[in-house]
This record gives structure tokens, C-alpha cells and sequence, in this order.
């Protein structure tokens, strides 16, 4: 686990969240995203059952929150799996289109990823784009054996051939913006289109 924390105190107004006018209803709340972290515990239990060494890696800010609770799980269930958390910033492809400087946050990545199965989780999947920039980012730690991409939501829409190898939800007609909402960062879980 980081060696920092990512809570929001109940004092405190949402971490990391710029959506502040979302729908009153959540096409999933917390009931769905709790029973989609349980199959999907159980199906990286199936899929990395002979990994030698495990890592999730969860992409800076909502990815890393879903790939603590799934180490969480896979623990009590009996395997082991280490932790990593990146920033993909300054491998995105659109980096010099942006008029802000963008927000860098650190990476932890503790342990080098060479001959391990790793599996990237992320909130949504959309373009490819930011799947795309942290492949990159990974492959600056070393030589995963395996790279497995993990997304707690597909909403369509691909610019890349990339392909997750796991969703636990397809939401392929969204129009706006897909919102992921999680205790930790944002005091509840839901997601919002």
C-alpha cells in the first residue's frame, strides 16, 4: 500500500474531483460496485492463478483506489499481489495541446516489474489513450512477462486497438462524461453519466 494516504475526511470537501454538478440519481451506487469488485476478485484469482508474482498497479486517481481494494480482497482470499500506483502526465499523447501545466502526482511503483503478471487498473476506459500512456509509463520500471489492463467501466468510444482484458461494466452508449465516484477520494461510490 502507499505509503501515504488517500482519504477524504468527513470535514473535508471531495479529493481530486472537478465534476461538481453531477446527476441526483447514479446509474450504479455502491451495492453494484461492491458486487463488481467481487467477480472481479474472483476472476483475477482464476486468471493469475499461476503468476509467479503478481502486481496491481492502478492508475493515479481513481485506478490506484480500485487496485488497494482489490489487493484487500485477493488477500483474504488467500493470494498475494504487490502494489503500485503511477502517474501517466507526462506520457499522455496530448500533453503539449493542454493550456494549463498539468498537476504531476508521484508514482509509487516499489519493486521492479521485470518477469512479473501485472494488471493495470483504471475507473474508465474510453479513448485507449490513457491506457496507451501507461503501458509506456510501466515499461520504464522494467520488462513485465504479462501486462493485463483492468477497467472498472468501458464507455465505447476507442480512438486506440486497445482492448481491456477485463470490465466489470459497459456503459458503450454514454454521451457525457462518465464520473467515478469512490469513499476514499470522494466519501461514496457511484458512477454518474
Amino acid at each position: 500500500m502507499p505509503p501515504w494516504p488517500r482519504t477524504a475526511s468527513s470535514n473535508s470537501p471531495p479529493i481530486n474531483n472537478p465534476h461538481i454538478d453531477l446527476p441526483a440519481m447514479p446509474v450504479l451506487n455502491e451495492k453494484d460496485i461492491q458486487e463488481a469488485l467481487e467477480k472481479w476478485t474472483d476472476h483475477i484469482l482464476a486468471a493469475a492463478a499461476q503468476a509467479s508474482s503478481l502486481g496491481l498497479v492502478g492508475l493515479i486517481s481513481h485506478g490506484d483506489v480500485l487496485a488497494q481494494r482489490l489487493i484487500r480482497a485477493l488477500e483474504l482470499k488467500g493470494m498475494h499481489a504487490q502494489y503500485g500506483a503511477i502517474d501517466i502526465t507526462l506520457y499522455r499523447d496530448d500533453l503539449d495541446l493542454r493550456a494549463a501545466r498539468p498537476a504531476l502526482r508521484s508514482s509509487y511503483l516499489p519493486f521492479s516489474t521485470d518477469g512479473m503478471h501485472l494488471i493495470l487498473v483504471d475507473d474508465v476506459i474510453q479513448s485507449g489513450r490513457t491506457a496507451r500512456a501507461a503501458m509506456e509509463t510501466i515499461f520504464e520500471y522494467g520488462r513485465p512477462q504479462r501486462v493485463e489492463l483492468h477497467c472498472l467501466v468501458d464507455r465505447g468510444h476507442r480512438e486506440l486497438p486497445i482492448q481491456p482484458d477485463y470490465v466489470a461494466f459497459r456503459l458503450e452508449n454514454a454521451t457525457g462524461d462518465v464520473n467515478v465516484r469512490l469513499k476514499e477520494l470522494d466519501r461514496q461510490d457511484a458512477v454518474h453519466y
